[in-house]
């Protein structure tokens, strides 16, 4: 039964006798204030106090004059900026507010005007230049992460067409985020009977815009818990006493290309040439003397939007839902709902432009939906094609409206008990499958293999079992190789007539391991090392397996070895590697494999790639001599159990701050070394009896 309000409020904190800060061992504010737009300064306030730095810089750049701030490194991200007009439409869409969200979007402006005004040595002089920050600038932030990273972002929406990829954000590469992982499990597979959610976002760990805070935000009407993107003024993976909600990033084709074809000055469609919208644009660059150089630029713009010259081509960029501007009121209204009615009603508008979203409720549900503005293709048409340049002269390719909520693939309550995604298409969501690609348009998610991290967590949770809250930390926190259990047993066999001495050791060794990345773990590495061999380096390389992937047999595909002796060579090749690098085959895992936040601090690894089929996700970044530290991965981890009263655990891995000198910056990597939670303090006496400091704004 769904618990009131006013026992919600209570339960997560008490009304403020005064708008304040308070600040826990951890770092993590708890905003408390007497309205709503006193907690958004509140929360202003505090990510200027914890991420000031990022913070300034972050809105320098989605205000499209961080040329004009800092130089001319930042000249290409204005000029996309402003190609797509996005800092006149994103004063459009704050007009566009309700009155009480303008209020509290220039409320959290204030917070950190605020903030930073009391504290003035807190950033440096040359971030000052952005102040003061206004509620135009946050709705400009919220705007570029959204439609200029998420959707379409210039590095692929430039990229030439020879080397496009049409891949999200998955596990192809060293030097990928690696995705996200999201849980619910319902109350008839708990052993407690109370629904729990997992929110497993991963994304780079370098201090930037998609840097994770944490916090506790309570007002009337408004008491929520969980973390967002610094910068953004409301909670994107939050819970409150009835609810929780957390998001991966999915493949959803929110933008789409159109290669023009060109005539002199003009552009062909449906036979006729016709001119370009041609709009002069502006911009200042700072020069290395401080001086400031205007540069203009000629904007070309067809019906299909912008137009850009990337390589050979000329390309034009469109975007869905640019009249949609209520992203951040929709994350505010979620995390107000208290049932799944409410919830839904909220995704309904279709404001937020993409993402999984992975669902829980104290009344038991369960909820994944494939979520976004997608374009409605009247034509048809596989997501592959939509995702590559679509040709350009036809009008019946450009795309009017958007698809209805009933368009988008979702599941509730599935009778496997659960749902999950891991970056994946949304057919796997849940054991046994109940979502079938057939009825959904083509366009609406790519036919792209399952990758084996997605494959491990849905093997995770498939089954009938009851799972504990303990079971469900404990298998949050696996960090055993699906690659592995299903690899070693056929790489042995296809190894065991070989005399090679190197190969015998490199046998004798996988055979002796137990298939986990721990610190302690001495096989891990030659196993990765012959993995990338055998998968490519981006561990997504099929063709050495015997089976190929298959939406028939999703999670124990792809299998078998295809050609023993070359799989054999690969191992003897990984083995001298290996050795070479650090002068034994068997280095301890997290000898080599270290949690660093940026700081002189680190402790021994754990976890790993996603394409070996880790759970436990840590991209890793190139190897200095023989160490590594990452570069990506596990970031915000959260468990939740909506019992009475509700039991929620996390951590952070690099810390609730990136201040130069502040203390919370690598405070939790003994925490995720140890794979170990901390307890959240959900009500004000857990917070008081583990206060840091108070700030009263």
């Amino acid at each position: 039964m769904k618990l009131p309000v006013l026992l919600l409020a209570a339960m997560l904190a008490s009304p403020a006798s005064a708008d304040e800060v308070l600040w826990d061992k951890w770092g993590v504010p708890h905003i408390e204030a007497s309205t709503e737009a006193g907690a958004f300064k509140g929360f202003g306030w505090a990510q200027a106090a914890s991420h000031g730095n990022i913070l300034l810089k972050i809105y320098g750049e989605s205000r499209a004059r961080a040329a004009e701030y800092w130089g001319p490194d930042y000249a290409p991200l204005d000029r996309y900026l402003i190609a797509h007009d996005a800092p006149a439409r994103s004063l459009a869409w704050y007009k566009a507010q309700t009155p009480q969200m303008r209020s509290n979007l220039d409320a959290f402006a204030a917070g950190i005007n605020a903030y930073i005004a009391a504290h003035p040595d807190h950033v440096p002089a040359e971030l000052k230049r952005v102040l003061p920050i206004t509620g135009i600038d946050v709705m400009a932030h919220a705007h570029r992460l959204m439609q200029f990273l998420y959707v379409a972002p210039m590095a692929r929406m430039l990229t030439p067409p020879a080397a496009f990829t049409a891949t999200g954000i998955g596990d192809a590469g060293e030097g990928d985020a690696g995705g996200s992982n999201g849980w619910a499990v319902a109350p008839a597979r708990s052993a407690s009977g109370a629904a729990m959610l997992l929110a497993n976002p991963h994304l780079p760990w370098a201090p930037s815009l998609l840097t994770y805070y944490e916090a506790q935000i309570n007002a009337p009407g408004y008491s929520v818990y969980g973390a967002t993107q610094v910068g953004l003024p409301v909670l994107r993976f939050a819970f409150n006493n009835n609810l929780g909600f957390t998001h991966t990033v999915n493949n959803m084709l929110g933008a789409t290309r159109y290669k023009l074809e060109v005539a002199g000055d003009r552009y062909l469609l449906d036979g006729k040439a016709l001119p370009f919208r041609r709009v002069t644009k502006a911009l200042l660059i700072r020069q290395p003397d401080g001086n400031l150089r205007r540069e203009t630029f000629v904007q070309r713009h067809s019906v299909h939007g912008p137009v850009f010259d990337v390589g050979d081509e000329v390309i034009a960029v469109r975007i869905a839902g640019l009249d949609r501007p209520g992203v951040l009121q929709a994350y505010l209204d979620m995390g107000k709902a208290q049932d799944f009615n409410g919830f839904e009603s909220v995704l309904k508008r279709l404001q937020i432009p993409s993402f999984n979203i992975v669902y829980a409720d104290r009344a038991g549900h369960v909820f994944h939906i494939s979520n976004g503005i997608l374009p409605r293709h009247q034509t048809g048409g596989s997501h592959a094609f939509w995702a590559g340049l679509v040709p350009g002269n036809r009008s019946d390719l450009i795309a009017t409206e958007i698809e209805p909520y009933e368009s988008l693939p979702k599941a509730l309550d599935p009778p496997g008990g659960y749902v999950q995604n891991a970056n994946d298409t949304p057919w796997v969501n849940s054991l046994p499958r109940v979502i079938k690609p057939a009825d959904y348009p083509a366009h609406v998610a790519s036919s792209d293999p399952m990758s084996l991290r997605a494959q491990m967590s849905a093997r995770l949770l498939a089954g009938s079992d009851k799972i504990s809250f303990a079971e469900f930390t404990r298998r949050k926190l696996t960090t055993t190789s699906l690659m592995a259990d299903r690899m070693k047993g056929a790489l042995l066999a296809a190894s065991a007539a070989s005399q090679d001495s190197d190969v015998i050791a490199a046998r004798e060794l996988l055979a002796g391991w137990d298939n986990r990345f721990q610190p302690d773990s001495r096989g891990a590495i030659l196993f990765e090392t012959w993995a990338k061999r055998f998968a490519g380096p981006g561990l997504g390389d099929q063709s050495n397996f015997t089976i190929a992937w298959t939406l028939d047999d999703p999670v124990n595909t792809p299998n078998g070895i295809r050609d023993a002796s070359a799989a054999t060579a690969m191992l003897k090749a990984a083995a001298a590697e290996v050795k070479t690098r650090f002068g034994r085959l068997d280095p301890a895992y997290g000898d080599v494999s270290r949690f660093n936040a940026g700081e002189a601090t680190s402790a021994p690894g754990n976890g790993g790639l996603g394409g070996l089929g880790l759970f436990r996700t840590i991209t890793w970044g190139p190897w200095q001599g023989a160490t590594r530290v990452p570069q990506a991965g596990e970031t915000w981890v959260n468990l939740i159990e909506f019992s009475t009263p509700i039991r929620a655990i996390a951590t952070m891995s690099y810390g609730n701050s990136s201040q130069p000198g502040s203390p919370h910056r690598s405070d939790q990597l003994p925490l995720i070394s140890e794979q170990r939670f901390r307890p959240l303090w959900l009500t004000r006496a857990e917070v008081e009896r583990n206060l840091e400091r108070r700030d009263v704004y």
